[in-house]
Order: structure tokens, then sequence, then C-alpha cells
């Protein structure tokens, strides 16, 4: 798209909200609220409403980490990556700091560290490889399905899959060379944290931008609202760099709320194994689930869970929103190839992130945000399996690049 298009878009026709999806996904947010807050607390009801705001920002930006690296690799853009780096820049501003402090009002301050080894190396390169074929990353699994998308609910059912076996596995593979977990705010001290962070930031946002420019001759520029006057903010699309501030924004709420950043894939590897207990499998004898926090997550009410209810709130967010945008548009024919990826994509991302303490929302984006070594290790893994999965696609039938 040249920068004379992106100035002068043609704006977006008025569309008519999809009023039997938004009053169902309209009334389960604010039932769940309810619930939530009722049954657990109203800390636990916030993080559940925090999740629909993330998931209406997702869908309204479709800002996810799968097409915009994918862009990057085939055609040379790097327009959301960019963005990408901003949103973690921004939130490191201030999660750093908090992280360091250790205790905020009373609540306690975890960034999200996890050890430097090989199976973060591993596994963020499956989970790269995976997005890839399976069409989203764990943000963009999560608020595509809430979308309507039949295929992402495909891979999502095979996410969690691969989540248990991942939960199965993960001891072994702590066995496995590895350097502890290293926190740069630790290390360093906070100033030179921030500033190493920042720097890094801006070197990969600088080389995605020499390379767009040496092929392009020029950096794509953000677009224009597609809709007129005010609508865009209710009916999207938004723009990529006001959404991932908002992201950003979002996140520390999170952590200031929670105790800990956001993070996505944990809660499917427990909805997996509370699922495969009930139907008889004994997860509870598996070594993982015997530490005392997952005995204990296992045992209790997945709505005690913070990460499993934003993971819903997230979902029903972004069904509102897409509701709102008469963009609900569910569909239930899949072709065969594209099954297949979603299948296996699906299982590769759930063992990946397992294997590699995350996705690219708790170990890319909270990882580097508070300063954990091992973000830098998978942002690396990922987007190397992200390369290869780019050129797989076409043996699964998949092309286009649009954003996920």
């Amino acid at each position: 798209m040249s920068d004379a298009t992106l100035a002068s878009p043609k704006f977006l026709p008025a569309a008519t909200a999809d009023r039997l999806p938004l009053i169902v996904a309209g009334l389960a947010l604010l039932l769940g609220f309810v619930l939530i807050t009722l049954l657990v607390d109203l800390r636990q009801g916030g993080l559940f409403l925090i999740g629909g705001a993330l998931g209406a920002t997702l869908f309204h930006g479709s800002f996810g980490f799968t097409g915009g690296w994918r862009r990057m690799v085939v055609e040379r853009r790097g327009r959301p990556m960019r963005a990408q780096m901003l949103m973690i820049g921004v939130a490191a501003l201030a999660m750093i700091p908090l992280v360091a402090a250790g205790n905020v009002g009373g609540q306690a301050m975890v960034g999200a560290l996890a050890p430097v080894g090989l199976s973060v190396l591993l596994g963020a390169a499956m989970f790269g490889l995976g997005m890839q074929l399976g069409g989203g990353c764990g943000s963009g699994t999560l608020f595509t399905v809430g979308g309507g998308s039949a295929r992402m609910l495909v891979t999502l059912v095979f996410f969690i899959i691969g989540a248990l076996v991942g939960t199965a596995h993960l001891p072994f593979w702590l066995a496995q060379p590895s350097l502890p977990a290293i926190s740069l705010g630790a290390e360093l001290g906070v100033g030179f944290a921030l500033a190493a962070t920042i720097a890094a930031l801006a070197l990969v946002a600088l080389v995605t931008a020499v390379i767009e420019k040496r092929v392009h001759g020029d950096l794509e520029i953000e677009p224009a609202p597609a809709r007129q006057g005010w609508s865009w903010i209710w009916r999207g699309p938004w723009p990529l760099v006001g959404a991932g501030l908002l992201l950003a924004v979002l996140n520390i709420a999170t952590l200031l709320l929670a105790g800990h950043p956001w993070s996505i894939t944990y809660g499917f590897g427990l909805w997996g194994a509370k699922i495969a207990q009930g139907v008889g499998v004994d997860v509870a004898s598996w070594e993982f689930w015997t530490w005392p926090a997952q005995a204990q997550a296992l045992q209790s009410s997945v709505l005690a869970d913070t990460v499993s209810v934003m993971d819903f709130g997230l979902v029903l967010g972004a069904a509102v929103a897409a509701a709102i945008a008469g963009k609900f548009a569910p569909k239930a024919k899949i072709p065969l190839g594209s099954l297949v990826a979603a299948i296996v994509g699906g299982l590769l991302m759930g063992y990946g992130a397992r294997l590699s303490f995350g996705c690219n929302i708790g170990a890319l984006f909270s990882g580097i945000a508070t300063g954990s070594v091992h973000g830098w290790l998978w942002f690396a893994a990922a987007f190397a399996g992200s390369f290869v999965g780019v050129w797989l696609r076409p043996v699964f039938g998949l092309d286009g690049f649009a954003r996920k």
C-alpha cells in the first residue's frame, strides 16, 4: 500500500452491530464479573474486566505478533514490529521499577522471570513455528476465537492439549542445561536495566526500519482512520500504535492488581489438566502438578486462577467488540490443509509455551517488560521458529499476511 493511499483512505460504510452475539457476549461479560466477584473477590472480578478490555483492544487493533512477524519476513515491512517494541518499552518504564520495589500497597510485585536455558530455546522455537501454522499467537488465538473464528477454536483446543502434555514433560526439560532466572533490575539496578531494555528495543525497531527502507525506499506510515468521525473508536480498526500503548497500560494495571504481569498460556495447561482429571486421568500424580502452587491451582476452582479469568474476559471482550463492529462472523468450513495446520500449530504452541515459560505475552511482552533475560532469548528463538513457519505455510495451503 502506498503512502498516498494511506493518507487518503476510502471511508468504510457504517456497520450494523450484530445484536444477538452482542447481547449474549455482553451479558456473559456482566454476569461473569458479578459471579467471579461473589465467588472469589472484587480483585478477581477486576482482572476479568481487564481481560475484557485487553480482548477489545486486541480485536480492534488486530494487534498480534504472528502477522506482524510474517510481514517482516515476507514483505520486509516492520510497522507492526515497531509498534510491538514501543508497547514493550512503555510497559517496561513502569514495570521494571514496580518489580524492583517488590511490594506496592501491600501487594507483592513479581516479574515474569524464568530460567535461561535449553527448554526456553527449544520451546520458543516450537512456539514461533506453531503460531505461523496455527494462525495466531497466545493472545491472537483467544481474540480471534472471540471474534467467531471456528478455525482458531480448533487451534485453541489443540493448544490446550499441547500445554497439558508440556506439563507432563516439563520436569525433564528443567533438568537440562540452564542458567537461573536473571533479572536485569536485580543485576544492574533499575536505571541501567531500563536503559539496556529501551536501547535493545530501539535497536530492534531500528533494524526493521533500515531493512524496510532499503527494500521499499520509505517506511510504511500509520493509516488514517477508515471511518468518518469518531465511530472508529467502537467500530475499529484502531491504529497499531494506539492499541499497543493501551495494551501496555492494561499490562501495568494487571501487575498492580494481580501482583504479576499479563499471562495467557498457564491457563490452557490448567484447563487441560482439569478436563483430563474429569475423565479419569490421574493428573495430580504428575510431578508438575505436585508442586505446591500447581497442586493448589488444580484443587481450586478455575475462577480462582488469575490467568484463567483474564483469558475468559479476553474472549468475551473480543466478542463484544466484534459484535459492536458488526464483524462477528463465525465460519464453520475449514479446508483440510488449514485444519491440519491448525492442529499442528496448536500442539506446537501449547507444548512450546509450557517449555519456554510462556508465549508472546507471558514470556516476550511481560518477560522483557519486567526485566527478565529469558524474554530476550524467547524473542530470538521464537522469531527463528516463526521464520521457518512462514515458509512452511504454503505446504498446508496457507497464504496471505493479515495480522493475527
